[in-house]
């Protein structure tokens, strides 16, 4: 199994995040919220996109709702 992609939340694009994720590649992006810093993590699974926080599943049915997800929460430098 390949290890993850690990990045900084803001570090990539959307495409690059996005195109990793097609590609098969697990991302954890390190965010910050409130003072605390935490993982979330970013898959695909070939038929749904997942966005695993510590308190969180959200699950995607295509590739526009997981960009809305990485766009609201600013896991993308864009």
């Amino acid at each position: 199994m390949v290890d993850p992609l690990r990045v900084s939340s803001g570090e990539l694009s959307m495409d690059e995040l996005v195109a990793a994720l097609n590609e098969g590649q697990r991302v954890i992006v390190e965010t910050e919220m409130l003072g605390s810093t935490y993982d979330v993590t970013l898959r695909f699974d070939g038929g749904t996109y997942y966005c695993d926080t510590p308190t969180t599943l959200h699950k995607h049915d295509d590739e526009a709702e997981m960009r809305e997800c990485i766009r609201r929460f600013g896991y993308s430098t864009d």
